[in-house]
């Protein structure tokens, strides 16, 4: 309402000041046309001109000096007032450089996506499936992934990212949420519309690590190849509490930031788990930059409880038959490294990648490095 006031309050009108008159010479300032009219000067005459001719000079000796030399004027990057040599003679492609003022890891160069595949290796149309479904985790929703969108899309991939029921912008209360089908409703009715041959390559972050992989017992038909992005990664019988319990003595910030919420009242289970914002860069963001931290504080929704304590079945002759590929986060807060080493010693995927310097979400703190990562796997042919 303060902005609102403002814009109705009435303007305040400058008075102008009252112009003062000259005295003396009144025939002089009556004859001038222009207020920036200055009494002439020979001293500034002459100063300019030796500044001309000295810029004239130093302008001449420049352009001989590139012509001696056999370079052209050196160009300015567009993104930042750097000058940098135009290297003609190299065949080597230049990399832009980056405006932004946050310093970059060297582990996740800033490359357009065309850049970080080799187009001689690959053509999506020899892949098995270009299709990639981002599942978000516990909390999260289709938004997070807005960045490995851009660079898959501009690579030439098909994306689709979901909102499973109670999160993002779907319009379902998460307290309402009585089962993991429900919760993952969404994701099933996408794969169940999917065309007779059609795959998809499912990617699982957090909590959707449990969500693609009940998916898969459904859809193994369909699913061309699992990833797991710091995710959680079971096996038959396991539920979500069984592997948070494995840590539960070890990540005090975890229990810090759990704050369960009653809506059916105190004397019934908890219907969902919220996250204290003022613990959640700690948590889930110790490495990501603060525009996408600002976006998950006013975007993230809580995790429906009843998902939490349900045990998934998984068989051989269903799960067991997809391609299954793990993501670690080395910087991970929320799911520390060593329970990611425990669930990947315990069910151990066809590989293993790393992306250090990454926290629990590195579609935030590492999305060029796990763009690369996507795409790699996306070309691995089944042995």
């Amino acid at each position: 309402m303060g902005n609102l006031c403002t814009c109705f309050a009435p303007k305040t009108v400058k008075t102008k000041k009252p112009i003062k008159r000259l005295t003396g010479n009144t025939q002089s300032v009556r004859n001038s046309s222009s207020r920036w009219n200055r009494i002439p000067s020979t001293r500034k005459d002459s100063t300019d001109s030796v500044i001309q001719e000295q810029a004239l000079a130093a302008a001449i000796l420049f352009r001989q000096h590139q012509q001696q030399n056999g370079s052209g004027p050196l160009p300015f990057d567009r993104s930042a007032s750097l000058r940098y040599p135009n290297n003609s003679g190299s065949k080597k492609t230049q990399l832009p450089r980056s405006s932004s003022s946050r310093a970059r890891s060297l582990t996740d160069p800033l490359l357009q996506p065309h850049q970080l595949l080799n187009q001689q290796d690959i053509k999506l149309e020899d892949l098995e499936t270009n299709h990639f479904v981002l599942v978000h985790g516990g909390g999260f929703g289709a938004w997070c992934w807005y960045k490995t969108i851009a660079l898959l899309e501009e690579g030439g991939f098909k994306v689709t990212a979901v909102d499973l029921t109670g999160s993002g912008v779907h319009s379902s209360d998460t307290n309402g949420i009585a089962s993991l089908s429900q919760y993952v409703k969404p994701l099933t009715n996408f794969l169940e519309e999917l065309a007779d041959g059609e795959k998809v390559i499912l990617v699982g972050h957090d909590f959707g690590g449990a969500c693609i992989s009940y998916t898969m017992e459904l859809f193994p038909h369909k699913t061309s190849k699992a990833i797991f992005v710091a995710a959680a990664m079971l096996t038959n019988g396991q539920s979500i509490l069984d592997m948070v319990s494995q840590q539960a003595n070890s990540n005090d910030l975890l229990q810090q930031a759990q704050i369960f919420v009653y809506a059916n009242g105190n004397g019934h289970p908890p219907t969902a788990i919220d996250l204290d914002k003022s613990l959640l860069r700690e948590l889930l963001f110790n490495q990501s930059p603060a525009k996408d931290v600002a976006l998950a504080s006013v975007s993230m929704r809580p995790i429906p409880f009843a998902p939490v304590l349900e045990k998934l079945c998984l068989s051989d002759m269903k799960h067991g038959t997809v391609r299954r590929f793990y993501i670690e986060t080395a910087e991970d807060n929320a799911i520390p490294i060593t329970l990611q080493e425990s669930m990947i010693n315990s069910s151990p995927p066809e590989k293993v990648f790393h992306l250090k310097g990454a926290d629990h979400s590195p579609f935030f703190s590492k999305p060029q490095a796990l763009h690369k990562i996507l795409v790699e796997i996306s070309k691995m042919r089944s042995t």
